[in-house]
């Protein structure tokens, strides 16, 4: 009976332990991910950012600017018409008749 007060002691930490692992460790590490998630997404965006406009400038420089907007512009608007053809239609609402 004398070792009883250390193996509750022992028993409760361990439970302690094993519930922190569960709980605290698991969203630690998913918050973790979410930050880097973050961050790897903004450097991202940032590099795709700067290489557009390094294209941009190079073809400027080798076919003109007044060239460039028109080809960099038509190639955004026939994205832009395939995109808009794909999208998903909205099926028409019936109002109810008001008599």
């Amino acid at each position: 009976m004398e070792n009883l007060p250390v193996k509750i002691a022992d028993f409760l930490e361990s439970v302690a332990i094993k519930i922190r692992s569960m709980t605290v460790n698991r969203v630690r590490k998913i918050a973790q991910w979410a930050a880097l998630s973050l961050v790897i997404t903004a450097l991202a965006s940032l590099a795709i950012a700067f290489l557009l406009i390094g294209v941009f400038r190079i073809l400027g420089e080798l076919i003109g600017m007044g060239t460039t907007y028109a080809a960099l512009g038509g190639l955004f608007a026939l994205i832009g018409a395939l995109l808009w053809g794909r999208r998903i239609r909205k099926q028409p609402t019936k109002e109810p008749k008001n008599e």
